[in-house]
């Protein structure tokens, strides 16, 4: 799929879905990897964070409730929108072009974005991630994968059809690597028949 067709249906869908999704309940396996990594700033004594893929604010709140300085960023509008009307610093931003100086965050969270990213792109963003962290800082991945594919997934309860890339446990470390230590991986199976979720926390050296 060519690229800017496919952050254009990715945009204009979640703009669509943006009030409904505000209204979901957090997982608690998802509370508990935030509070990880909550933990994780604390030990280090970080404070900015930026949020890649925030959605609809609600993990920038709870850092931010927390103490954190956070900046949040969306491709959609109408997510920056919720973002702003919780109080957050929010930018809409395309996260193949992070628009800040080199190294201006402590820290980068990033939960279930990177995977409507094709493959053949993963590096780049990547890449663009790990110059707008410090040297020493901390960035957690967490996507859903198992399975080795990518394309429009046709059981896709939204409209427009979303864009997904799965990566194999091995194949998600390989690209994670190539731009930061691997500080930890963790599988977290939640109950899905095919797919479980890759939890990495990555540190820029």
């Amino acid at each position: 799929m060519d690229s800017s067709k496919m952050k254009r249906s990715l945009q204009y869908s979640y703009d669509r879905q943006a009030r409904e999704r505000d209204q979901f309940g957090k997982d608690g396996w998802k509370m508990a990897e935030r509070a990880l990594f909550l933990s994780a700033l604390r030990e280090r004594h970080l404070n900015r964070l930026l949020e890649v893929g925030a959605g609809t604010g609600q993990d920038s709140v709870f850092f931010q409730e927390n103490g954190v300085l956070v900046t949040a960023v969306d491709l959609s509008s109408e997510m920056i929108r919720l973002c702003r009307e919780k109080q957050l610093d929010a930018r809409q931003m395309d996260i193949y072009d992070l628009d800040f100086v080199p190294e201006s965050f402590d820290a980068i969270w990033s939960l279930n974005c990177l995977l409507h990213v094709p493959k053949a792109d993963l590096s780049e963003v990547l890449a663009g991630i790990r110059r707008v962290l410090r040297s020493g800082g901390l960035f957690y991945l967490g996507v859903y994968g198992g399975p080795d594919s990518e394309g429009v997934w046709e059981g896709d309860n939204c409209e427009p059809k979303r864009f997904f890339s799965f990566h194999t446990d091995e194949a998600i470390q390989e690209a994670a690597a190539a731009h930061f230590r691997i500080l930890s991986f963790r599988r977290i199976d939640y109950g899905h028949p095919f797919l479980h979720f890759q939890s990495l926390m990555l540190q820029k050296v």
